[in-house]
């Protein structure tokens, strides 16, 4: 028995010295502080490394070069180093031992360390991991499926497998890391229900606004990116934690996140303080081309006129230096900042002579897009171009691709119609969504236009095309069965084509799909009904009614935009004070959601439809609110810019009017002056036509006032005053001659001229030609602006007379006599 014991013991004694030396290997491989550490305990105890030793030592490579700034890691070194090979082939060997855990990890290590995807020991870890999918734990399923997206396999059917066991498991998943890396690596093969549940767990697990969410907050982006959805209640939040992780905030941070946002057309003016502030402190600091053409794309169109001039400079200064990608980020910077800069639109040219050919197809169609908003003369460039278009439209397989190559060849000074642009056409046309067949058809218009004023005779073959556009667009629409896939396909045509040929046909497939409007797409389809400019009441009325039902579903910025619809198209549905009283009531308490300038265009969409909610229209006009929207509208684009205080000088004009019990004062004097007075507009032929015979029907010219700036500054076309028995009452002393109104360059005077009261029984009457504008497409029924504009002059106190075009321009009034007895039966007939 004795003899026994000795005889077990010995092997015993053996197994914990070899145990508690792995254990010191392990602890020194841990405690490694540079990878020729590593190396040297891996050359001198290659033969007692097992499978744990192997993972951890590529693991601690990884996190030794992880600690390094991006531009002083070696990855290179390591890859290349004789021990880091053998640890690959001892990794190899020993795979089916490894933990699960392990196996994940080592595939992670590895990737960080550019070990290539078909390396054999990624392809072997891979398929291991694969079998042992099921019982994989959460933080290793997506650590693993991380991989596999950085691999680029995000459409294999082993993310499909990752993204069924994500679904059974959802419910269990507590931490906002692990889902936030499961989302983006299984978004390109889920389902709309799917999205859906994952947007709520990830707004549920999303938590406090705090600077410790910033990365999870910047993966739930991109996931929104990926999916291709601007959901407004997780964009605020993850928008509500960058704001507050400015030390977070880095050049290649704000450049991820603006790109995001940009691609999802969401904006977030406080975002572009808090980066602009942050950037314009260190400018200075960017001096290598990558981090330069990053600032530019960033700082550029928000930049004050100093701090852009200097960016111009060093664009200038650095062009020969940038990559092919840079010179494109350049060159859509300067577009958004509407730059004229011929200096460095001519180094960026010069520069691009040699970038070309490295172009891919949809880089060069940007690029020519860029080139002619900048508008370039080049023609040797351009000829370069479209030779380069060609050869890829000759070998393009994708219609998408085909169609956008011949929409931007039709941009090319001097191009015209080629045989093998309508053989190319032809072939793609079954195949093509709505949004290409216009960009076809937008092609070939132009194409058609330029060949007849250059006696062309290639104008046949783009009518027979045009015709096979057309039939391909109503079949399209006939067999369209689902109103989301329709309204995706809807969201960018536009122009002639759409307008002039599909558009009431589109509108009759939305009515043929009424059923399928929700709560979930009323906003597509008000974005479309606004597009078309097409009042279709079932489809206005559906929509009110889904909106009313659903108001606590629907986002308050996409309430505001449904408004819009209803405001602009000057339309009352079924129950119009339920409908808006609904939607007032939810924006008044949700107005938190809303940046100022934003809060100024809602307030004046109501207005436009004669609302006023008190909460808003106080919260608007204070003088901290508007001190902070002069600071934001410094961020946002002229564009934009410009429509907000406008809205906010018609948005202060109407409350006035229309809200006295608010006694908010008319601060818009000055505003309204620089508007109206920066030059001098010519008067056109119909205004003096009519003025003409104004001044025929009433006596003389002395009895009109032509384009009368009103109190508050609203412009009328024609001004006069009948007294009691409807005499016309002069302005001015003596008469001024009809011959000289010849060439006068119309001009308003300094200021709004005082009025004087008029006479008892008198009467100040506005006479307003109306064009197509003004209305709703192919209808007599006035759009909201022109309504407003009515009903301020009667506040006014003047007799508004409006006369459409559709009357003016009709062959009831094509005589001369026939037009005198128009007019004169608007100024004397009792209204």
């Amino acid at each position: 028995m004795l003899c026994l014991r000795k005889v077990c013991l010995f092997p015993l004694r053996r197994y914990q010295a070899r145990t508690l030396s792995s254990d010191l290997l392990l602890s020194q491989i841990n405690n490694c502080t540079h990878e020729d550490e590593v190396f040297s305990l891996v050359g001198r105890n290659k033969a007692r490394l097992s499978e744990k030793h192997v993972g951890i030592a590529l693991n601690v490579l990884w996190q030794l070069q992880k600690k390094r700034p991006l531009l002083l890691r070696t990855s290179d070194y390591v890859r290349n180093h004789s021990q880091f090979l053998a640890l690959c082939i001892l990794a190899e060997n020993k795979v089916q031992h490894m933990e699960d855990e392990v196996i994940v990890d080592t595939l992670y290590s590895i990737q960080r360390l550019n070990v290539e995807d078909h390396d054999s020991l990624a392809e072997v870890l891979v398929t291991e991991a694969w079998k042992r999918l099921e019982r994989l734990s959460l933080p290793a399923l997506s650590k693993f499926a991380l991989c596999l997206y950085k691999q680029r396999r995000q459409f294999s059917p082993l993310i499909g497998k990752i993204a069924h066991i994500v679904d059974m498991k959802l419910d269990s998943i507590e931490d906002i890391r692990i889902l936030s890396v499961l989302m983006i690596s299984i978004s390109d093969v889920i389902s709309q229900s799917f999205r859906d549940r994952l947007l709520q767990k990830a707004e549920h697990l999303l938590g406090e606004e705090d600077e410790v969410y910033f990365n999870y907050a910047k993966r739930v982006t991109q996931f929104l990116q990926n999916v291709k959805l601007t959901y407004y209640p997780l964009l605020e939040k993850c928008n509500k934690i960058f704001l507050k992780s400015a030390s977070q905030l880095d050049l290649h941070n704000i450049s991820i996140i603006f790109g995001l946002y940009e691609q999802l057309g969401f904006d977030s003016a406080e975002f572009r303080l808090v980066a602009k502030q942050l950037l314009s402190e260190s400018i200075d600091d960017y001096h290598d081309p990558e981090t330069f053409a990053k600032l530019f794309f960033i700082l550029g169109p928000m930049a004050g006129s100093k701090v852009r001039e200097r960016l111009l400079v060093t664009a200038a200064h650095m062009a020969e230096e940038f990559s092919s990608h840079q010179v494109l980020a350049i060159l859509k910077t300067m577009q958004k900042m509407r730059c004229r800069n011929s200096h460095l639109l001519k180094k960026m040219v010069s520069v691009l002579h040699k970038h070309l050919d490295s172009y891919h197809v949809l880089q060069l169609i940007k690029l020519t897009q860029y080139l002619m908003l900048l508008r370039c003369h080049d023609p040797e460039l351009f000829a370069k171009l479209k030779m380069l278009l060609f050869g890829f439209l000759k070998s393009s397989v994708i219609s998408a691709d085909t169609a956008a190559i011949i929409r931007v060849l039709a941009l090319l000074p001097s191009s015209q119609v080629e045989e093998i642009i309508v053989n190319k056409a032809t072939a793609i046309l079954p195949q093509c969504s709505l949004y290409h067949l216009n960009y076809i058809a937008t092609a070939l218009v132009k194409w058609n236009h330029y060949d007849q004023l250059h006696w062309q005779n290639t104008s046949e073959l783009c009518v027979k095309l045009l015709q096979k556009i057309n039939d391909c667009g109503f079949q399209r629409l006939h067999k369209a069965g689902n109103v989301n896939l329709l309204l995706e396909e809807l969201t960018h045509v536009n122009g002639e084509w759409f307008q002039e040929v599909i558009r009431e046909e589109t509108v009759a497939t939305c009515q043929r799909l009424i059923d399928q409007i929700t709560w979930k797409n009323v906003l597509q389809l008000s974005f479309f009904l606004i597009k078309t400019n097409h009042r279709c009441p079932s489809l206005l009325d559906r929509i009110a009614s889904v909106t009313v039902e659903n108001t606590d579903k629907i986002h308050p910025f996409e309430m505001y935009s449904i408004l819009c619809l209803f405001s602009i198209l000057n339309y009352d549905p079924p129950g119009n004070e339920e409908f808006f009283d609904s939607c007032i009531q939810h924006l008044t308490s949700n107005l938190s959601c809303f940046e100022t300038h934003h809060l100024v265009l809602l307030g004046h969409v109501l207005a436009v439809a004669g609302y006023f909610p008190p909460a808003l229209i106080k919260t608007i006009f204070n003088v901290s609110f508007l001190s902070k929207l002069d600071a934001q509208l410094e961020v946002l684009s002229d564009t934009l810019k410009q429509r907000v205080r406008s809205r906010l000088m018609k948005l202060n004009r109407a409350v006035c009017l229309e809200c006295p019990e608010f006694h908010i004062p008319w601060f818009h004097e000055h505003y309204c002056h620089h508007s109206f007075y920066t030059g001098r507009s010519r008067i056109n032929p119909l205004r003096q036509h009519v003025h003409k015979m104004l001044a025929e029907i009433l006596g003389g010219s002395h009895y009109t006032r032509v384009s009368v700036l009103t109190p508050y500054y609203y412009e009328i076309d024609f001004e006069c005053i009948l007294d009691k028995n409807k005499k016309p009452l002069s302005y001015m002393p003596q008469n001024m001659l009809l011959s000289a109104l010849e060439g006068i360059h119309w001009r308003r005077d300094i200021k709004v001229e005082g009025r004087k009261a008029l006479p008892p029984g008198a009467q100040r009457i506005a006479l307003e030609l109306l064009d197509s504008k003004a209305f709703i497409k192919d209808s007599h029924h006035l759009k909201g602006e022109a309504a407003v504009k009515k009903r301020h002059l009667e506040m006014l106190g003047y007799r508004v007379i409006q006369i459409p075009h559709f009357e003016w321009n009709s062959m009831v009034l094509s005589t001369k006599g026939e037009q005198l007895e128009y007019l004169r039966r608007c100024l004397y007939e009792t209204q």
